[in-house]
């Protein structure tokens, strides 16, 4: 096990024998580190917080530390992190809250650039890239995929749907439709499905006509999301993509963005 002697372990903490710790890393109590992880260097974990295999963490980044919510009071919560994922240098995860169900989550893949901050109970899927100081409020869902340009920030209990693109500087109020392409010019807008990411990933062409198509209906055409949604099963293709962007757009709180 490679623990760097300036580095302060925690005996309370569980560190795989292929683990890495590099210099002046701070490891807290209850902390589960995976196989082949490695912490380059100025790294600050406090527990509880379990982090899977073959992550890198790069240098000042800070992982687990107590919400910034005030109506936190100091209940036993945690944070996961899974596999392979890059975290670069000072981003900031919080861990959960009572309020939002004790877990704040990173999936699998993931890449999350500098000075981005995820806050308490946010869930992030696989695949998920944060850009450079993206803000995370709390509770907010990043499905599988999706793409949150540099400086955009997003509002607690916001989600955003898979393979989404979000643009730079954008600001997000309401639900992100997933495939789909949201940026700000100067105000947020969707200019249409998200072609092509979609089409990097293998999404095959009658797929993407699909989606565009319903994204048109949804942003384009001049009627309400209820009657676009009506014309969209009415008149589009049910791709499996389709039901999913229906789906989410269903079960959507806050309302979608379409611009």
């Amino acid at each position: 096990m490679p623990i760097h002697p300036t580095a302060i372990v925690d005996p309370a903490a569980s560190i795989h024998p292929e683990a890495e710790i590099g210099p002046f890393c701070v490891i807290g109590a209850e902390v589960e580190i995976g196989a082949g992880t490695r912490l380059m260097a100025h790294m600050y974990v406090e527990g509880p917080t379990i982090v899977g295999e073959d992550n890198v963490f790069y240098p000042y980044s800070s992982i687990g530390a107590a919400s910034q919510d005030l109506k936190y009071r100091g209940e036993r919560a945690f944070t996961r992190i899974g596999n392979r994922n890059s975290i670069r240098e000072f981003v900031t995860i919080h861990r959960g809250t009572v309020g939002g169900g004790l877990y704040t989550t990173i999936g699998d893949d993931c890449l999350i650039m500098t000075y981005a901050h995820v806050a308490h109970d946010c869930q992030i899927g696989n695949h998920v890239i944060l850009g450079n100081s993206v803000g995370l409020s709390g509770h907010v869902t990043v499905d599988d995929w999706a793409d949150v340009s540099p400086y955009s920030g997003v509002h607690q209990f916001c989600r955003i749907g898979r393979h989404a693109f979000v643009g730079p500087y954008s600001v997000i109020k309401q639900d992100v439709m997933p495939y789909s392409l949201t940026s700000v010019q100067p105000e947020v807008q969707v200019y249409g499905a998200n072609s092509i990411g979609l089409t990097r990933r293998g999404f095959g062409k009658a797929s993407i006509e699909a989606l565009q198509t319903a994204m048109r209906l949804l942003t384009r055409s001049g009627l309400n999301t209820s009657q676009a949604v009506d014309r969209i099963r009415a008149e589009v293709p049910m791709a499996p993509e389709v039901e999913v962007l229906l789906d989410f757009i269903a079960s959507s709180e806050r309302g979608v963005i379409k611009g």
